[in-house]
């Protein structure tokens, strides 16, 4: 299996619709162009004013066939979308000024002119785009303020995480080598209901992007309560009954040592019986301290190759980019952000 080359072959049969709101940045105009050239999505939109798309199309020596361009600021749309954030912020209160963070529809259209992000989302709530891809400008943050307040999160979750999927090039391990690890770039320190929403919807990703049943293991520093009764570990144990009361169908052990999680003969005696023994292939950290160290170790001392982060539990996908990606690599997470919107027909 080649992940790259699955999530692309995945988004030329979905044919959903991408948008790209930072339009004008050189690197994001040069892969909406080998977005529609390898034809990955039905359409393809970059937010901003005509003529500046334009102006660095041609200084990239790209072309803009094919690619719609939207001015955010004068958009025919501006007026519904102003009235659905409206609706959606209202009774909101600017905690800095104590007043109505957005008082009337009139307000909600100045918000959007002035935020792409959120123009962006607001296509997706709308129907207008099925997914969204930022961040070579923006900050992750700025992505997920607009996603949480535009768009919100999937029924049955609260939270919004990330995953990385890691191709370990080791068939030993995982799904033909490849892996899920959850969450190492979102939630610093998630409690209990946090980590069973990161648990449910990385074994979806799981699912949706490697294409295969989940293998879920909760890790701890303790297997099965060698730890103690230390909060972390009882915090792990907690989120494991919650995942199984809400996904009762979703192979799931916890919480376990990496070792007891991973290798067949540890886990027969650190959990005898466990029911992922020998089938991991998601992996939950307890922490985002846990999760960020653990994925960069494996990248860098096993040499695989860490897809992501990939931004999960909204209710329709979209993604960060880092700010010093590339064109190839804007090409490769929008083919999986338009995979996560699912097959429509």
């Amino acid at each position: 299996m080649d992940f790259v080359e699955e999530m692309k072959k995945k988004a030329k049969d979905y044919q959903n619709s991408l948008v790209l709101p930072e339009g004008t940045e050189e690197r994001t105009v040069r892969a909406a162009a080998k977005i529609v050239e390898e034809k990955l999505a039905k359409t393809v939109t970059l937010l901003g004013k005509p003529e500046e798309v334009a102006k660095v199309a041609k200084e990239q020596g790209v072309s803009l066939d094919g690619i719609t361009v939207i001015d955010s600021t004068t958009s025919e749309w501006l007026d519904e979308f102003g009235e659905k954030y409206f609706e959606l912020r209202k009774g909101k209160i600017n905690k800095k000024t104590g007043e109505a963070e957005i008082p009337d529809a009139a307000a909600g259209k100045a918000f959007m002119i002035k935020d792409p992000l959120s123009f962006g989302a607001m296509m997706i709530r709308t129907g207008k785009a099925d997914a969204m891809v930022s961040g070579a400008l923006s900050a992750t943050a700025d992505l997920l303020r607009a996603g949480l307040k535009v768009i919100g999160t999937a029924p049955g979750t609260k939270t919004a995480s990330s995953c990385f999927i890691m191709d370990t090039h080791d068939k030993n391990w995982g799904y033909e080598g490849y892996m899920v690890f959850a969450d190492c770039a979102v939630n610093p320190t998630p409690n209990s209901e946090q980590l069973a929403d990161i648990a449910i919807d990385s074994a979806k990703s799981c699912k949706d992007l490697l294409g295969v049943e989940p293998a879920v293991a909760m890790l701890s520093f303790s297997s099965k309560g060698s730890g103690g009764k230390l909060p972390d570990v009882l915090k792990v144990q907690e989120a494991l009954a919650q995942v199984k009361e809400r996904a009762p169908e979703l192979l799931v052990d916890g919480e376990l040592q990496t070792d007891a999680a991973l290798i067949p003969s540890v886990t027969a005696k650190k959990a005898p019986g466990s029911p992922i023994c020998g089938k991991v292939n998601t992996l939950i950290f307890p922490s985002l301290e846990a999760g960020n160290i653990g994925y960069k170790l494996v990248q860098r001392f096993a040499h695989a190759d860490a897809f992501g982060p990939i931004l999960q539990g909204f209710a329709q996908p979209i993604s960060d980019l880092s700010r010093g990606c590339t064109s190839d690599e804007i090409v490769v997470t929008s083919a999986i952000t338009l995979v996560q919107a699912g097959k429509k027909n």
